[in-house]
């Protein structure tokens, strides 16, 4: 079974790398926790989705201690392999393009998730569960979260709010999502609409089961975006939530709904480390993870 991780993006409110802030004793970063849960329940090849400016960054920590455990890749997300009028772009063109850079990688079903976000067991388990089962190519899943699981009290988060019937995924807004009071505010970033919602609603955390069908839907979608953003090059994002809801819209996949118990935590905000630092070592202490996590 194959995890990809994407870590390519910059942590721009995060300022700075995020993927490489050290959050265990021993220099382990957050990515480190899922791909431990990852091996756990069965997961046995692991592909970086990475800047190749970063590679020998990650191969000399994260991949130095775990080569030996599990089968190791790289992927580099890259800008120059884009149209002309998108070459002087900085930032990562999105998760979308994200996934795309791996086709040459990864050739069976896999669980994608975010390099910067602490998943929890639970969810692995559930990934790991639906996996192991055959199905059709068209048939994918995501892994959602009560919203509340999710937030961060430092700011607002960006989420997926996700609607569904008969546990498929029927749309997924994409959100900036806050808890103020006793209410959950989310803010549509398509078009600014505020709603609320209640703290069992679930979520998108980017952590989603594809089949190579993603790739090809990939490469036709991606065509379709650069010529909707001829003029919006520099802030422009190629999302595959926007990708999955559209697809599902056309009838080409369906998603099942996988529900977690797992609780999110993150570091979106320099001031959430010092949460994450503090969940990590309770996890510990409880026995979930070794102190020293890779001896």
């Amino acid at each position: 079974m194959t995890l990809v991780i994407m870590a390519a993006g910059i942590g721009s409110r995060f300022g700075g790398l995020k993927q490489v802030e050290e959050f265990g004793d021993n220099g382990e970063f957050i990515l480190d926790y899922s791909i431990y849960d990852a091996i756990k329940v069965g997961f046995n090849k692991v592909v970086f989705i990475i800047k190749e400016e970063n590679y020998n960054l990650f191969k000399n920590t994260i991949g130095k201690r775990i080569e030996n455990k599990i089968k190791t890749y790289y992927a580099f997300q890259k800008n120059n392999n884009l149209p002309s009028n998108f070459k002087n772009r900085i930032k990562p063109l999105g998760t979308g393009h994200a996934i795309l850079s791996c086709k040459d990688i990864v050739k069976e079903d896999f669980l994608v998730i975010n390099a910067d976000d602490f998943y929890g067991e639970d969810a692995f388990k559930v990934a790991s569960k639906f996996l192991k089962k055959k199905h059709n190519n068209n048939c994918m899943a995501m892994v959602g979260y009560k919203v509340i699981n999710t937030l961060t009290e430092n700011g607002s988060v960006k989420r997926g709010i996700c609607e569904q019937k008969n546990n498929k995924l029927t749309k997924i807004t994409e959100s900036s999502v806050k808890k103020q009071s006793e209410k959950i505010i989310c803010t549509s970033l398509s078009d600014n609409s505020i709603f609320l919602v209640d703290k069992n609603t679930l979520v998108s955390m980017n952590m989603f089961i594809f089949t190579p069908l993603i790739f090809s839907i990939l490469e036709k979608d991606i065509i379709k975006f650069f010529e909707e953003n001829k003029t919006n090059t520099k802030n422009s994002e190629f999302l595959i939530p926007d990708v999955i809801y559209k697809n599902i819209n056309n009838n080409n996949i369906n998603v099942e709904i996988l529900k977690t118990t797992a609780k999110w935590h993150g570091i979106t905000y320099k001031k959430d480390k010092e949460k994450v630092l503090q969940a990590l070592k309770n996890l510990i202490e409880k026995g979930k993870y070794p102190n020293k996590l890779w001896e």
